[in-house]
């Protein structure tokens, strides 16, 4: 049914003189009821109705169909069958994402993890036709999941993403490296690996620079994000007795290294976040560079459905002659 359209949908509006015609007959039935004056009609109770008075109603029943079934048939039910022929041009994706403690710093509405996860969830979602992966760190890095069409997935473990579940400190080497590691061999035509971070390089085996030299040997774009506000942003403290305390700490992002790591690859970019607007209208803008190309070909086909209304009206009209003129003939 979800295939079937009308040709004439405002002849449906004729289907509303079935319920009428049911009310009329109703009316006219009680009025056409024989009556019989006697005294005492109790030589008549218990005698059950025949079945054919219980199916008097039949033939109005049947005649109601046959016009239902017309009215649907002058409709023109259609049925259409489609077929596509699609050409994606891929594209693989993976975000490295930041997970240090200070991602917990309040310049950002709720902080800066969970406004970098809800921009990140509508950005992923917005990008049906694309593999994507999740790579996370802080004093380490890890693949939290590996490129994958299953958006589902991803984003359920992007929303289950928290800080202080690894050791602290900020391994922009190590994080870029982890990502590398899983889009490197990719053979997507355009690979690239989103950057996402609030601190400086501080920890890692890797050097930042020269894991985003070899991102460019593997034809890897990098976009970088710098998040954070300007100068100092409230971070929550707890005291001994589980109270949350604000103390201003200072914003350091090394804005010159993700600058270079970014212009390291093709057409890289670095962008500065200092707030979730702009963080916002950063994806806005790296989804705008990074469309996947489809060439849609469609081939429709419509065919007419009212033949077998058209019978049922035929049979229905059939049968009500039949009952009207033989079996309930009055």
């Amino acid at each position: 049914m979800s295939n079937i359209t009308f040709a004439h949908p405002w002849l449906l509006l004729g289907l509303l003189l079935i319920p009428l015609m049911i009310v009329w007959w109703m009316l006219r039935y009680r009025k056409q009821e024989a009556a019989l004056q006697h005294s005492d009609i109790t030589l008549f109770d218990g005698i059950p109705h025949s079945l054919r008075v219980r199916l008097r109603w039949l033939p109005y029943a049947m005649r109601s169909i046959a016009i239902a079934a017309a009215i649907v048939a002058l409709a023109r039910p259609q049925s259409q069958l489609s077929r596509q022929e699609m050409t994606v041009e891929g594209i693989d994706i993976v975000l490295a994402m930041d997970l240090s403690g200070s991602m917990l710093a309040e310049d950002f509405r709720p902080n800066r993890l969970e406004a970098a996860k809800k921009v990140a969830a509508d950005f992923i979602t917005g990008r049906h036709s694309d593999r994507m992966g999740l790579v996370v760190f802080a004093g380490e890095a890890f693949t939290q999941v590996p490129l994958t069409i299953d958006h589902q997935v991803l984003l359920k473990q992007l929303g289950n993403l928290k800080s202080g579940t690894m050791r602290d400190g900020t391994a922009l080497g190590d994080g870029l490296a982890t990502a590398i590691n899983r889009i490197k061999d990719s053979e997507a035509k355009s690979k690239v690996i989103i950057l996402m971070t609030d601190g400086v390089n501080n920890q890692g085996s890797v050097d930042p620079q020269s894991a985003a030299e070899i991102a460019a040997l593997y034809g890897i774009r990098l976009y970088t994000i710098g998040v954070g506000s300007l100068g100092k942003a409230p971070y929550p403290f707890r005291d001994q007795f589980g109270r949350v305390h604000y103390q201003n700490i200072d914003v350091e992002i090394d804005e010159e290294l993700m600058q270079r790591m970014s212009a390291s690859t093709d057409d890289g970019r670095y962008f500065r976040a200092t707030n979730k607007k702009a963080l916002e209208e950063i994806f806005n803008q790296i989804d705008d560079m990074e469309k996947s190309k489809i060439d849609v070909t469609q081939y429709a086909q419509t065919r007419d459905e009212q033949g077998p209304l058209l019978w049922i009206a035929v049979l229905s009209l059939i049968v009500e002659a039949l009952l009207r003129w033989y079996w309930l003939k009055k």
